[in-house]
Protein backbone atom coordinates (compact mmCIF):
# COMPACT_ATOMS: atom_id res chain seq x y z
CA UNK A 1 0.00 0.00 0.00
CA UNK A 2 1.44 3.24 -1.12
CA UNK A 3 1.48 6.65 1.44
CA UNK A 4 -1.90 8.05 1.49
CA UNK A 5 -3.48 4.80 0.41
CA UNK A 6 -6.21 3.86 2.27
CA UNK A 7 -7.46 0.16 3.03
CA UNK A 8 -11.07 0.28 1.53
CA UNK A 9 -12.60 -2.33 4.43
CA UNK A 10 -12.86 -3.56 7.33
CA UNK A 11 -12.16 -7.10 5.81
CA UNK A 12 -8.81 -5.84 4.61
CA UNK A 13 -7.97 -3.97 7.48
CA UNK A 14 -8.30 -6.93 9.87
CA UNK A 15 -5.54 -9.17 8.10
CA UNK A 16 -2.88 -5.52 8.52
CA UNK A 17 -4.29 -5.49 12.33
CA UNK A 18 -3.67 -8.95 13.06
CA UNK A 19 0.05 -8.45 11.35
CA UNK A 20 0.63 -5.06 14.30
CA UNK A 21 0.29 -7.23 16.97
CA UNK A 22 1.73 -10.95 16.55
CA UNK A 23 4.00 -11.14 20.13
CA UNK A 24 1.81 -13.05 22.50
CA UNK A 25 2.91 -10.26 25.19
CA UNK A 26 1.19 -7.54 23.14
CA UNK A 27 -1.71 -9.49 22.35
CA UNK A 28 -2.25 -10.11 26.33
CA UNK A 29 -1.65 -6.06 27.37
CA UNK A 30 -4.01 -5.50 24.80
CA UNK A 31 -6.52 -8.38 26.27
CA UNK A 32 -6.00 -7.17 30.17
CA UNK A 33 -6.47 -3.13 29.03
CA UNK A 34 -9.63 -4.20 26.60
CA UNK A 35 -11.15 -6.65 30.16
CA UNK A 36 -10.68 -3.36 32.03
CA UNK A 37 -12.74 -1.12 29.79
CA UNK A 38 -15.37 -3.54 29.14
CA UNK A 39 -15.59 -4.36 32.97
CA UNK A 40 -16.06 0.01 33.67
CA UNK A 41 -19.06 -0.50 31.01
CA UNK A 42 -20.36 -3.71 32.20
CA UNK A 43 -20.04 -1.28 36.40
CA UNK A 44 -21.55 1.06 34.45
CA UNK A 45 -24.73 -0.71 32.90
CA UNK A 46 -25.70 -2.07 36.30
CA UNK A 47 -25.48 0.88 38.10
CA UNK A 48 -27.03 3.42 36.27
CA UNK A 49 -28.92 0.64 34.00
CA UNK A 50 -31.10 3.45 32.04
CA UNK A 51 -28.53 6.36 31.41
CA UNK A 52 -25.81 3.85 30.37
CA UNK A 53 -27.95 1.71 28.82
CA UNK A 54 -29.03 4.89 26.66
CA UNK A 55 -24.99 5.49 25.67
CA UNK A 56 -23.93 2.31 25.19
CA UNK A 57 -26.69 2.24 22.11
CA UNK A 58 -25.66 5.97 21.30
CA UNK A 59 -21.98 4.85 20.82
CA UNK A 60 -23.53 1.42 18.89
CA UNK A 61 -25.21 3.46 16.61
CA UNK A 62 -22.27 6.06 16.00
CA UNK A 63 -19.77 2.93 15.59
CA UNK A 64 -22.50 1.25 13.32
CA UNK A 65 -23.12 4.32 10.98
CA UNK A 66 -19.27 5.39 10.94
CA UNK A 67 -17.89 2.32 10.30
CA UNK A 68 -16.96 2.78 6.48
CA UNK A 69 -16.01 6.31 6.80
CA UNK A 70 -11.89 4.79 7.96
CA UNK A 71 -11.49 3.85 3.90
CA UNK A 72 -12.20 7.57 2.95
CA UNK A 73 -10.36 9.44 5.91
CA UNK A 74 -9.08 8.85 9.40
CA UNK A 75 -12.26 8.61 11.24
CA UNK A 76 -10.90 10.38 14.27
CA UNK A 77 -13.64 12.54 15.59
CA UNK A 78 -16.22 9.57 15.05
CA UNK A 79 -13.79 7.48 17.33
CA UNK A 80 -13.81 10.32 20.22
CA UNK A 81 -17.61 10.85 19.82
CA UNK A 82 -18.20 7.31 20.88
CA UNK A 83 -15.73 7.67 23.92
CA UNK A 84 -17.28 11.02 24.58
CA UNK A 85 -21.18 9.65 24.51
CA UNK A 86 -19.74 6.39 27.02
CA UNK A 87 -18.06 8.48 29.34
CA UNK A 88 -20.99 11.05 29.69
CA UNK A 89 -22.69 7.64 31.12
CA UNK A 90 -20.34 7.04 33.24
CA UNK A 91 -16.97 8.71 34.18
CA UNK A 92 -15.48 5.47 35.23
CA UNK A 93 -15.66 4.50 31.39
CA UNK A 94 -12.96 7.17 31.20
CA UNK A 95 -10.93 5.37 33.49
CA UNK A 96 -11.32 2.25 31.56
CA UNK A 97 -10.21 3.85 28.14
CA UNK A 98 -7.54 5.33 29.63
CA UNK A 99 -6.33 1.81 30.82
CA UNK A 100 -7.23 0.01 27.65
CA UNK A 101 -5.28 2.55 25.44
CA UNK A 102 -2.35 2.47 28.21
CA UNK A 103 -1.87 -1.27 27.79
CA UNK A 104 -2.06 -1.16 23.88
CA UNK A 105 -0.14 1.40 23.35
CA UNK A 106 2.39 -0.44 26.21
CA UNK A 107 2.34 -3.54 23.71
CA UNK A 108 2.61 -1.19 20.48
CA UNK A 109 5.56 0.82 21.64
CA UNK A 110 7.70 -1.97 23.91
CA UNK A 111 6.40 -5.58 23.10
CA UNK A 112 5.97 -5.18 19.35
CA UNK A 113 7.84 -1.68 18.63
CA UNK A 114 5.26 -0.38 15.79
CA UNK A 115 3.44 2.68 15.84
CA UNK A 116 -0.63 1.90 16.65
CA UNK A 117 -2.62 1.22 14.24
CA UNK A 118 -4.99 3.83 15.96
CA UNK A 119 -3.04 6.60 14.51
CA UNK A 120 -3.72 6.20 10.78
CA UNK A 121 -7.54 4.07 11.65
CA UNK A 122 -8.66 5.34 14.71
CA UNK A 123 -12.18 3.26 14.38
CA UNK A 124 -11.32 0.06 12.98
CA UNK A 125 -8.75 -0.14 15.08
CA UNK A 126 -11.28 -0.27 17.67
CA UNK A 127 -13.15 -2.65 16.06
CA UNK A 128 -9.97 -4.82 15.63
CA UNK A 129 -9.53 -4.99 19.18
CA UNK A 130 -12.37 -6.32 20.02
CA UNK A 131 -12.90 -8.49 17.66
CA UNK A 132 -9.04 -10.01 18.95
CA UNK A 133 -10.27 -9.68 22.45
CA UNK A 134 -13.05 -11.51 21.77
CA UNK A 135 -11.63 -14.00 20.23
CA UNK A 136 -9.26 -14.58 22.72
CA UNK A 137 -12.17 -14.63 25.22
CA UNK A 138 -13.44 -17.34 23.23
CA UNK A 139 -9.86 -19.51 23.29
CA UNK A 140 -8.73 -18.07 20.08
CA UNK A 141 -5.79 -16.50 19.05
CA UNK A 142 -3.64 -16.67 22.30
CA UNK A 143 -0.35 -18.22 20.58
CA UNK A 144 0.67 -14.59 18.61
CA UNK A 145 0.48 -16.85 15.52
CA UNK A 146 -1.85 -14.63 13.12
CA UNK A 147 -5.45 -16.61 12.54
CA UNK A 148 -5.82 -18.31 9.77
Amino acid sequence: MSEGQRLASFSDFWPHYLGEHRRPASRHLHFVGTTVFGGTVVASLVAHPVRMGACVIGAAVVAFLARSIEARRRAVGEALAIAAVLVIGSPWVGAGIAVAYGCAWVGHFAVERNRPATFTYPLWSLFGDVRMVGRMWSGRMWSGEPEP
